[in-house]
């Protein structure tokens, strides 16, 4: 079947400037915003530039954010303010983090670059300029482009939350080999926008410029609100003809681009590594069925396949690889439905049972490529749990007869454990976000592997005419995607000749190719689309990513040299990585450094020494029972998410293993926001309540006749947090619901909605409702209870409820939540030292063993911190 392949630039920038605003028109006002971006030959060069004036009577301060892509490199940054400019500084990480503040110095960003979502980080800074003042932020940024499924994709986010007088977007496109195909996109675009888009288009170059007015940017006409909130996307394919790929030179350096295209597909010996341990109960084995129904459909007829559960117990499927026949497919499709999650996690015995299917199996295709595809959430907690030591089994157990992609889903994996396993074994990792596209993510990779057509790719070139020659050596190709090689060519080289060997599925191939210097330099002269020396950035910057990456798997010695390596080229080149730091001085000499987070930096640091297991707190953890939790009892139910050891902190994610105080000494466990957190009254002791998820559809957490205080609750579909909260007042007669996306206040048979988004409060009757805007609501009466409700909006929406002035309750008080209150005491001879990890709680007269367990406080007044807590779980 004949199939268009599109390529399409790949860059991921938005942009955010954020300015103080009051009703009639910003007092921070964005007067000049501009996005340029340069594409040459796949490397983009992007400069964003906004222009920001103080119309107040006071100092303000302007905020810039920019997101760009986590595979970009900062390689530029200053601001302007009253014709004085502070330049940003590219240092060394480690001597930048020792000269400035502890938080730097303890490995943290300063707060300037911080990831935020699966491909993008942003850019954060913000300065306070004087009345009447402007100000000038540029920031510039480069990206070799990687091509995935047949296409590279500009996407720019715009969100100036503003109308902008001077708005520009440009993008520059300069393909030597031709552009075949070119479109735009966006979310937002309006028939009087699109008045305000041009493309411009030859054989070789595109400009395309968005340039709309102030009217054309508005909602509507009388309101001074922005259009521009959304994606604005350019796609492009270039010319491609069947020979060894296309050389490009510049100034004595090279970029070789190679993705040959209608070659047969080789048949692929999969099998599937599905974690359904206790962490991936709900929505994540819910994803993970679906995105596995899709995947088997889209198993071709020559390829083989089998599945590997585990949780604490591996299973597999079938002894042996099936081929991808109908009926196969449909029996694993009805296993795929079947599955679900309970126990621990033993990566270890899964794998190498993976490694002994393929190695033991018989009758598959003699050209055809076999692959592991793991998917996980956790860490190992059963079986082999010391990763170095998984890591070398798995190794050498594969001994470079398999790839091995690992796929960690969410934030409680380890994603250099996962990393380094699969860069050792030909493959990659990927972290699958817990969005709710996140099936769409797995199909998506596993999109990307489908379809191998070459394998054993070597990229040969003349040694003694090329130094510093990037990775030449590929394991495998897949359809769709492209490999670049990258070198300087010495004075005296007329000719640059190119040899390719592979193997494909029906032969060896060998590809060869020859560039003229002096002519492939001349495609590139007087071209105003260039920036500079692109093609030696493009190498440095290759070369910079290709060193990180090997030393992800190199020995302890070799990493260091790797390391140290990449360091200089990141200096030489002004190139922010995870080496180096921009240093961004402010007025009053106030400095912050801008640091390159990786997707590991995107989890807590597990604090585990090298070579240590994840040591647990009980030999056997209560979830890898097989049992059904029931009743009132301490510790966590059966089944429940092992890892929910999750943390919010500063608008992050992080992910936590048990840690160690020592080799040996496990302290306590980091887990996340509780459902339920109170305080006991007139004792200094906290307790976290989770409500079984097979609770009623509302529960009664609270009544207080004498209070005349009522609140019910319900939880959510899936998310195992509470979404709903009623609570009703005998006097006055007022009932509050509480939900996540609006509040309703009822009085009298009279409905009051009120909006998160808007700070506002209300009294009835001496009963006082306000809302704290996206934050909180708060039901006050003078002599009773005061009720709080918190908005949790990350990672899904959810809401906290929490009491002020506890000591109001009366002896009467009773429900799930009320019996605490009234009935709820210590044992006498429980311990209070704050190391004890188990205790005795007394309430409706039996005794219920209770565990220290650290939570994430949704109370607003309280620290982002993780608090200590006595953790219950009940069953209504």
């Amino acid at each position: 079947m004949e199939q268009r392949t599109l390529l399409a630039l790949m860059v991921f920038s938005s942009l955010i400037v954020l300015a103080e605003t009051n009703d009639q028109k910003p007092a921070v006002e964005i007067y000049s915003l501009h996005v340029d971006c340069k594409v040459t030959s796949r490397f983009a060069h992007t400069v964003i530039t906004s222009r920001i004036v103080n119309r107040a009577n006071e100092s303000r301060e302007a905020t810039f954010e920019v997101e760009l892509p986590k595979t970009a490199f900062i390689t530029n940054f200053s601001m302007s303010i009253d014709g004085e400019v502070y330049p940003g500084i590219i240092k060394e990480k480690a001597a930048a983090q020792n000269e400035y503040d502890s938080a730097v110095s303890q490995g943290q960003s300063a707060g300037l670059v911080k990831i935020t979502d699966r491909k993008l980080e942003q850019f954060h800074v913000s300065v306070s300029i004087a009345a009447a003042s402007k100000v000038t932020f540029e920031l510039t940024y480069e990206e070799l482009l990687k091509r995935q499924l047949g296409k590279y994709e500009l996407l720019i986010k715009v969100r100036p939350k503003q109308l902008v007088k001077h708005f520009q977007i440009d993008v520059h496109i300069f393909e030597p080999q031709g552009i075949h195909f070119l479109e735009t996109d966006s979310t937002f675009m309006t028939n009087e926008l699109t008045e305000a888009l041009t493309k411009e288009q030859n054989e070789t170059k595109a400009h395309i410029l968005f340039k709309p007015t102030l009217d054309q940017q508005k909602k509507n006409s009388e309101l001074d609100e922005t259009l521009l909130n959304g994606d604005f996307v350019v796609r492009y394919d270039v010319k491609r003809e069947a020979t060894a790929g296309d050389i490009q030179i510049v100034n004595g350096y090279f970029v070789h681009y190679f993705a040959p295209q209608e070659m047969p597909v080789f048949p692929k010996n999969v099998i599937f590594v599905i974690d359904r341990s206790g962490s991936m109960t709900g929505r994540k084995i819910e994803q993970t069925r679906d995105a596995l129904l899709k995947i088997l459909q889209d198993l071709r007829q020559e390829d083989h396949f089998s599945f590997i559960t585990f949780n604490h117990k591996v299973v597999e499927w079938q002894s042996s690889l099936l081929p991808a026949t109908e009926e196969n497919v449909a029996s694993a499709a009805a296993l795929v439905q079947t599955l679900t999650a309970r126990g621990g996690t033993d990566i270890s015995g899964a794998l190498l049972a993976a490694v002994g299917v393929l190695d033991k199996a018989e009758g598959l295709p003699e050209r055809s490529v076999s692959m592991i595809i793991l998917l996980t959430d956790g860490q190992p907690t059963s079986g082999e749990r010391n990763v170095e030591v998984i890591q070398e089994n798995v190794q050498k157990a594969i001994n470079g007869k398999y790839a091995l992609f690992c796929l960690g889903f969410g934030f409680d994996v380890s994603y250099k454990f996962l990393e380094k396993m699969a860069l050792s074994n030909g493959g990659i990792a990927r972290r699958i976000y817990e969005n709710a596209d996140a099936a769409l993510q797995l199909q998506g990779f596993y999109q990307e592997v489908a379809t191998p057509i070459l394998m054993q790719i070597e990229m040969q070139y003349p040694e003694n005419s090329v130094e510093g020659l990037t990775k030449n050596n590929f394991k495998l190709f897949f359809e769709g995607s492209e490999i670049i090689v990258s070198g300087k060519i010495s004075n005296e080289l007329d000719l640059l000749p190119v040899e390719i060997k592979a193997q494909s599925h029906t032969s060896n191939l060998t590809l060869k190719e020859e560039a003229n210097v002096k002519e492939k330099e001349q495609v590139f002269q007087n071209q105003r689309y260039i920036f500079g020396n692109f093609i030696e950035r493009l190498w440095a910057y290759l070369t910079i990513q290709q060193l990180l990456e090997k030393a992800i798997s190199a020995q302890e010695e070799d990493q260091k040299a790797l390391e140290a390596q990449a360091l200089d080229l990141s200096l030489q080149y002004s190139f922010v990585t995870p080496l180096t730091s921009m240093v961004v001085t402010k007025p009053q000499q106030q400095e912050e450094l801008a640091n390159k987070p990786t997707e590991a930096d995107n989890e807590k640091p597990s604090n585990v020494p090298a070579g240590a297991s994840f040591q647990r707190l009980h030999s056997r953890m209560p979830w890898e029972d097989d049992s059904v939790a029931v009743g009132l009892r301490g510790g966590r139910p059966a089944g429940r998410r092992r890892s929910e050891l999750q943390t919010v902190s500063n608008g992050k994610r992080f992910s936590t293993v048990s840690r160690l105080r020592n080799a040996k000494l496990a302290q306590p466990i980091v887990d996340e926001h509780p459902q339920l957190l109170l305080q006991l009254p007139r004792q200094n002791e906290r307790i976290c309540l989770n409500i079984d998820q097979r609770a009623q559809s509302s529960v009664p957490l609270l009544s207080d006749p004498e209070q005349g205080l009522t609140v019910m609750g319900k939880l959510g579909d899936g998310i195992n947090h509470f979404v709903q909260f009623d609570i009703n007042y005998v006097n006055p007669p007022v009932q509050i619901h509480v939900y996540t996306h609006a509040i309703l206040v009822s009085h009298n048979n009279k409905n009051n909605w009120l909006s998160w988004t808007t700070s506002t409060s209300s009294t009835i009757q001496g009963l006082a409702v306000s809302v704290e805007k996206e934050k909180s609501v708060t039901a006050s009466l003078p002599d009773t209870v005061t009720v709080k409700i918190s908005l949790v909006k990350f990672p899904e929406d959810f809401l906290g409820l929490y009491f002020l002035n506890t000591d109001r309750f009366s002896d009467k008080v009773t429900g799930v939540l009320g019996q605490f209150y009234s009935k709820a005491q210590f044992g006498s001879n429980s311990s209070n030292d704050q190391r004890a990890v188990e205790r005795l709680l007394r309430m409706s007269g039996s005794e219920h063993k209770v565990s220290r367990l650290y939570k994430k406080d949704y109370r607003l007044e309280s620290a982002s911190e993780p608090v200590s807590c006595w953790s219950i779980d009940l069953t209504p």
